[in-house]
């Protein structure tokens, strides 16, 4: 996983490192278990300071993507594990939302809503 950092966005850095790890971690591109880039390296690579690093990768692991352990790293976080869980919980509610407001701007009714999803399921 390559992060990439935009001087012309208005995202703080650290944010931007966030939401590039969290989206490789949701998609698969980072697999459970997978090591990260040490704070030094990653920092080194981006030609930015540790603690922007260290801020980025503490607010991940908070919110339950990505684990330390003590001397070893950091690596990403089981899919099993209850943050883990919770955050791809939010994200299929958020995705939900989208789909049930384009549901009601089609004019669809909540049950051709949900048989287009048991379709979507079936079909993957």
């Amino acid at each position: 996983m390559k992060v990439v950092l935009s001087n012309a966005s208005t995202m703080p850095i650290y944010e931007q490192i966030k939401s590039q790890i969290r989206a490789a971690v949701m998609s698969g591109e980072l697999m459970e278990n997978e090591t990260l880039p040490s704070l030094r390296q990653l920092a080194k690579d981006l030609k930015i300071s540790v603690l922007t690093t260290m801020r980025a990768y503490s607010e991940l692991e908070q919110e339950g993507f990505i684990t330390s352990l003590q001397g070893k790293g950091y690596y990403v976080m089981p899919k099993g594990s209850q943050l883990m869980r919770e955050q791809l919980l939010r994200e299929v509610e958020r995705s939900l939302g989208e789909a049930a407001e384009a549901a009601k701007n089609a004019g669809l009714t909540g049950e051709e809503l949900a048989g287009m999803l048991r379709l979507i399921m079936e079909v993957d």
